[in-house]
């Protein structure tokens, strides 16, 4: 085989989340097959989910709760597996699916005895999912007289030791991924590997946090020089606005990768932004597309595009507004600013909006409402001194808001964009509490009121015209 065409495809857990899913991810390899594959797969849809909620039954001490949700995953599997496979290839496969299954009914017991789930813990079973899917869809490929083989992450991805949010070693990565996986493909075998997971370069598990499926499927692609990577979702490809509010949005049929990254960051469905940096370097495309229905072209992501202006519209709801403002010309603010932000850096705190003022120094910053508790500690910790003489107001916040976000490449010199996103808003009769745009130019952020937030957003796509521009995505190669 060529390898220089090489191909990887992720799958999601939507595109494998029954027997009737795995098929269909069977058969779009299947026609893929005249060109080298590496397939990277995600749990079943809702499995990750089920692990999570066993393992805290077991620190809870729940041990019927977390037994019952031991026996829903091995029953899922086996259901899967007979429906998958003919009865003379099962049995080797339901050995094993219960051999996974007991893996982490150790490591809940083991935690129910402890009380509480070392995070090295939770990351060796928050891989079981992916195991269990892996072992699945390459025992269906077999049947169907494809030659292929399950491969867990542990054994190619090597990653530093921050469990949970594990960051990938890269020449080390490239060194397995291309000793285990390269003489494989090259034999006529699709390896079907487990996303979101790896280990140390000692072989402690470790998971790769937040799009860590995504993630897995960049780094290995990056490792093995790919053509390409095609991420098999429920979605037709990136598009210019969330359908639920805008009916009129489009399928982009290109996006930069700073592009896709920026939606993502800010609140859109798509790639998480960790994905994009192993590809950007060695420029390999990548392709977002619909595994319900393959036929359609999805979205490509690129290092350019020739489009411009505004080229999509995304939202989040569930943020929080944090204000600090100095009670007097006292303290300085740009040094505020700095202390604030490197306390969130070290609670590992994502800011998604900055705004400041030039009067009396106050700023504002958005972050997740789920990240509010821990931001608001680390401030204080880091301002204590300031909040304590009173040289700084009370921290104020405000979870009555929502972020609106622009994005496109080509907005870099679009004269009068700005005003027009503005005034589109305005005319909703929707206050703009803040604002703040990059140097870049590559997005500009707008938080308003969370009541006013979708009003906003089909606002800003209808005076844009992002749909329009968007068009129909071209046909995929």
């Amino acid at each position: 085989m060529n390898m220089d065409n090489l191909l990887v495809m992720k799958f999601g857990g939507t595109s494998v989340g029954s027997a009737e899913r795995f098929r269909a991810a069977a058969s779009i390899c299947a026609g893929q097959r005249e060109r080298p594959v590496a397939v990277v797969i995600s749990a079943m849809a809702k499995v990750t989910d089920l692990l999570i909620e066993t393992l805290r039954r077991a620190e809870s001490g729940d041990k019927p709760g977390f037994e019952a949700d031991i026996k829903r995953l091995r029953k899922k599997h086996t259901e899967a597996c007979r429906e998958l496979l003919p009865p003379e290839m099962q049995e080797p496969v339901l050995k094993r699916i219960h051999e996974i299954v007991a893996d982490f009914e150790r490591i809940a017991n083991g935690v129910s005895i402890l009380g509480e789930a070392p995070l090295r813990s939770v990351d060796e079973a928050m891989a079981v999912g992916e195991r269990l899917s892996s072992l699945l869809l390459a025992a269906h490929l077999e049947s169907l007289g494809i030659r292929a083989e399950a491969v867990n992450a542990c054994e190619v991805v090597v990653t530093d030791n921050v469990f949970g949010n594990a960051t990938p070693l890269m020449e080390a990565t490239r060194e397995r991924a291309r000793a285990k996986l390269l003489p494989m493909i090259e034999a006529g075998v699709m390896p079907v590997v487990t996303g979101f997971n790896g280990a140390t370069i000692d072989g402690r598990p470790t998971t790769l946090g937040r799009g860590g499926s995504d993630f897995s499927a960049s780094i290995l692609a990056a490792a093995l020089d790919a053509a390409e990577l095609w991420i098999w979702t429920d979605v037709d490809g990136i598009m210019s606005a969330d359908p639920r509010m805008v009916p009129d949005c489009a399928v982009l049929a290109e996006v930069t990768y700073r592009e896709a990254a920026e939606l993502a960051y800010n609140g859109a469905k798509v790639l998480h932004p960790r994905t994009l940096a192993p590809l950007i370097e060695k420029r390999i495309p990548v392709w977002s597309k619909n595994s319900f229905a393959p036929e359609k072209p999805g979205t490509r992501i690129v290092p350019s595009v020739a489009a411009g202006g505004a080229r999509a519209v995304t939202s989040m709801s569930n943020v929080a507004l944090i204000a600090i403002e100095p009670e007097s010309g006292v303290p300085n603010g740009v040094r505020m600013i700095g202390r604030a932000m490197v306390g969130l850096g070290r609670a590992n705190i994502e800011v998604l909006a900055l705004s400041s003022s030039s009067h009396r120094q106050s700023f504002c910053f958005l972050v997740r409402k789920a990240d509010l508790e821990p931001a608001l500690a680390s401030l204080r910790d880091s301002l204590d001194l300031e909040l304590a003489h009173g040289y700084l107001r009370p921290i104020d916040v405000r979870e009555d808001v929502g972020l609106l976000a622009v994005v496109g490449e080509g907005m870099r010199g679009t004269a009068g964009l700005a005003g027009r996103i503005f005034t589109a808003i305005s005319r909703e009769m929707v206050n703009i509490i803040a604002i703040a745009q990059g140097s870049s130019e590559l997005t500009i952020a707008v938080v308003v009121p969370k009541d006013g937030l979708e009003k906003a957003v089909r606002a800003v796509h209808a005076e844009t015209g992002m749909g329009r521009q968007a068009g129909l995505a071209e046909r995929a190669p």
